[in-house]
């Protein structure tokens, strides 16, 4: 049996329109739709607001007369705000939900001229998802308007199986962002993965501040600047990349740098200056160790961001920049907030997006492929290819993934390692007698490092020779609730934060009283503990 031909379609209120005979030298893509010999249209539901009712009444008589076979439906279909995406598509939606599709028998096509561009949107969607099964009918004008002449017209089928191409397209095209966002490190790590997967998708999605926390030598600035680039390519932004390390700047100078100044401002201020921030407009704004910014600072800053507004230094006329803020720390700012010296509005306004980039020595699965990426950008500064021995890679890679490398430096520390063995690399070749001088020279250093750090909060509460014979997972458990201890106001407070999971499920909440004897297993009192940790 042959399958029947429905077309679907808004009646177009302006393009429809034609006036006595005159109309027929009009191009009316509803009437045209059905006016080709190679498209028998066997039924048109035709969706109209009732107010142009007698439009779709003259329009269903039109194409009675040119396809006599074609049974025109008139559907009332309102939308007070054509304009309004939601409201349009729920109109839609719902007619699509309660429309009786036979598709056995009848094949469906969605005229997808007429109607708003939200209309045509909509409707596309609707096809995409298959709530309306079928394909789209695009009708066009004769050349010239040549009267009473259909056009032409073509279906389109949304069905994106047939589109391998182009799935493999978008899915390159995001495994290319991420690998930018990694600087084409193949990396290994979960972790780390996870982050930037979620990176990628905020990067083209938000214009919000981004926050990136991690130890010193973990890779902020670089990804920072990856971000940017990330932004650049999809022409997200078309301002400059603006970095400044705030643990370099103090006081005025701070302010200058980031605000500007204007002529007389201060002793040596000889003439105006537009500051960092009025640089990065339109652009980004990299903010590294952002928790040493002074509260001055921090609070023109806040209203920067907020009004994209401030202040020059010295001045007495506001100037604007629009900029995205990237800002990095190894420091705990909520800490630095009980403290007094990070302001609570700020770090609120810059934590919306927060991400944190594990060290080098929680990602030892991707040191191999930073080693490899290490001796490229080495061969790219020096014009000189360097590459290990297969013994010495192995003896390297034993070691540097090993619990004895500890890479207190991170990223740094690695790469600092690749540029000693590749500069006096013999006839460009890595041995193992290099890699063990270095193996060598780096515990030496890292030991004598260790032993000249300032002691950890368990040594701070506890006699170091106690501390010293806690295994490692009492001592991890006990940091992280001294930790807690010291930005606790009191004792429940800072139960409450430990137990916040099991009192949920207790009859009577006892917060105060289970850390209490959990300090006391290490001999340790809570003011003994709080009157340490200031």
């Amino acid at each position: 049996m042959k399958r029947r031909t429905v077309v679907i379609g808004l009646l177009g209120t302006t393009i429809d329109r034609g006036m006595g005979a005159r109309r027929w030298e009009v191009w009316r893509p509803t009437v045209a739709a059905c006016q080709h010999e190679d498209l028998l249209v066997d039924r048109f539901e035709l969706l109209h607001p009732r107010r142009f009712t007698a439009l779709a009444e003259t329009v269903r008589d039109d194409i009675r007369h040119v396809s006599p076979e074609t049974e025109v439906r008139l559907v009332p279909h309102e939308t007070s705000d054509p304009w309004d995406f939601e409201e349009v598509y729920g109109g839609l939606h719902d007619f699509a939900r309660s429309y009786r599709f036979d598709t056995e028998t009848e094949d469906y096509l969605v005229h997808i001229t007429t109607g708003s561009h939200v209309a045509q949107i909509c409707l596309f969607l609707l096809m995409e998802s298959r709530h309306l099964p079928g394909r789209l009918l695009q009708t066009n004008p004769p050349p010239r308007r040549r009267a009473g002449a259909p056009g032409t017209f073509s279906l389109i089928d949304l069905d994106l199986s047939k589109y391998d191409r182009i799935a493999t397209r978008f899915a390159r095209d995001e495994m290319d962002e991420r690998s930018l966002l990694k600087s084409g490190i193949q990396t290994r790590s979960v972790a780390f993965n996870e982050v930037v997967e979620r990176l990628d998708r905020v990067t083209v999605r938000s214009s919000s501040p981004i926050l990136l926390l991690g130890p010193t030598g973990a890779g902020k600035s670089l990804l920072a600047r990856r971000i940017y680039e990330l932004k650049k390519t999809r022409r997200l932004v078309k301002g400059p990349f603006v970095e400044v390390n705030c643990a370099t700047v103090r006081g005025d100078a701070a302010m200058s740098a980031l605000f500007g100044h204007v002529k007389g401002a201060f002793t040596g201020a000889v003439r105006d200056r537009p500051g960092l921030l009025l640089g990065a407009n339109n652009g980004f704004l990299f903010l590294d160790e952002v928790g040493e910014l002074g509260l001055d600072e921090q609070a023109m800053l806040l209203r920067a961001l907020e009004e994209k507004r401030f202040l020059p230094l010295g001045g007495d006329k506001e100037v604007s920049s629009d900029f995205q803020l990237i800002a990095g720390t190894n420091r705990d700012l909520a800490d630095a907030v009980t403290a007094g010296r990070f302001r609570e509005d700020l770090l609120a306004r810059i934590n919306l997006w927060t991400f944190t980039l594990p060290g080098l020595a929680d990602r030892r699965e991707d040191i191999e492929p930073n080693l490899d990426y290490e001796l490229d950008q080495f061969r790219r500064r020096t014009g000189t290819a360097v590459t290990f021995s297969k013994e010495a890679r192995a003896r390297f890679l034993a070691f540097a993934t090993s619990d004895t490398a500890v890479w207190p430096g991170n990223f740094r520390d690695l790469n600092a390692v690749i540029t000693r063995l590749a500069t006096l690399a013999p006839a460009g070749r890595v041995t193992v007698d290099q890699v063990g001088a270095e193996v060598a020279h780096l515990k030496a250093v890292w030991s004598k490092a260790q032993s000249a750090s300032p002691p950890g909060l368990v040594e701070r509460v506890m006699p170091s020779t106690a501390a010293a014979q806690l295994d490692r997972f009492d001592r991890v458990q006990l940091e992280y609730v001294l930790q807690v201890s010291r930005r606790a106001v009191s004792l429940s407070a800072a139960g409450r934060t430990l137990f916040d999971r099991s009192r949920e499920r207790k009859k009577v909440a006892n917060d105060a009283d289970r850390l209490r004897k959990y300090l006391a297993r290490f001999d340790l009192e809570w003011t003994t503990v709080k009157e340490r940790l200031l």
